[in-house]
């Protein structure tokens, strides 16, 4: 009799649980079937499915959670380094458009591509150039060294950033997010009343923006941890300076110096000469019109300020003086 008892009280448990089980399920379908209050027990459904898959299973006996232990005393995966790498250089070249052609040469063959292009001229005449090169991160030194080798060598500065665990994190957020989206799709296909449908619309446009940010996120650190970013920078050469025996003028130089003088000032002498010229012409011209056309025909007038000259008067004749008396005449 205490054997049957004993099998009769083990096997109590299980009715009980499953009329648990199908209360909490009529319970379930009630609250799905309700009027416009249905909107918000789907969005409720939704979001406790993501705290659902975010919490840790705590089941003690079963075999959900004992996998969830076998996982967390298994030793962790070692993941893919990702590492961003980028550099700067200055060099000094003789002939910049020279080496540039070189740095897209080298940089292409190494599988890459040439990105941002800026030149410049100081006021010396020297070409200065910076250009930004995609290099594959396989290919990296080695396009680094050849870009080194083109010319004097000014600066150089390299960075390796590990952002190994940002690429996990946004790769388990993209996971999580494609797994809440699909659900929402799940409920909005269960969804009969007009306002589920709206509400379920908006959380799946949310959760699908979110999701589009992550995947552009995750495509920009793709980008950068497979490409690394090179900024190269080169100027010309300057010419060398002469000597400070070469730089005193010579008998040579002062020669030079006076003819190139004497040549200006011939040049700008022509240049007065034949500014000048066509007012000399006309002027010429109205002297010549003047001398032999007009002046001829004036009337000549006395001078002014010279009285006439008076013409001359004959002298009076002087009579002879008489002789004295008595005296002999001639």
């Amino acid at each position: 009799m205490r054997a049957r008892r004993s099998a009769r009280r083990s096997v109590r448990p299980g009715p009980a649980l499953a009329g648990l089980l199908l209360a909490a399920a009529l319970a379930l379908s009630g609250c799905s079937s309700g009027g416009d209050g249905g909107g918000a027990g789907f969005a409720d459904k939704a979001v406790k499915g993501d705290a659902r898959e975010a919490a840790p299973d705590t089941g003690g006996g079963s075999g959900r959670g004992a996998a969830s232990d076998a996982k967390a005393t298994a030793p962790p995966r070692i993941a893919a380094s990702h590492i961003i790498r980028t550099a700067s250089l200055s060099v000094q070249v003789k002939d910049v458009p020279k080496a540039l052609d070189a740095a897209r040469t080298a940089t292409e063959n190494a599988g890459g591509y040439v990105g941002n292009e800026t030149t410049s001229r100081d006021e010396d005449g020297h070409t200065g150039t910076r250009v930004v090169l995609r290099v594959p991160v396989d290919r990296y030194d080695e396009v680094l060294a050849d870009l080194e080798g083109t010319g004097k060598l000014l600066d150089r500065t390299a960075k390796a950033q590990d952002v190994t665990g940002q690429v996990v994190d946004v790769e388990s957020r993209i996971k999580s997010q494609r797994a809440s989206v699909a659900r929402v799709r799940a409920l909005m296909d269960q969804a009969t009343g007009l306002s589920d449908v709206v509400v379920l619309e908006g959380e799946l446009s949310r959760r699908e923006a979110d999701l589009e940010a992550l995947l552009a996120q995750q495509a920009s650190l793709k980008d950068r941890t497979s490409m690394a970013t090179i900024t190269l920078s080169l100027s010309q050469t300057p010419e060398p300076e002469a000597a400070a025996d070469e730089d005193r003028p010579g008998f040579v130089d002062a020669l030079a110096g006076g003819w190139r003088v004497f040549v200006t000032l011939l040049h700008w002498f022509a240049l007065a000469v034949g500014a000048v010229l066509p007012f000399a012409a006309a002027a010429a011209l109205v002297a010549v019109v003047w001398l032999r056309l007009v002046r001829p025909r004036l009337p000549r007038r006395p001078a002014h300020g010279t009285a006439p000259v008076p013409a001359p008067v004959p002298a009076p004749a002087t009579p002879e003086p008489a002789g004295e008396p008595g005296g002999e005449r001639d």
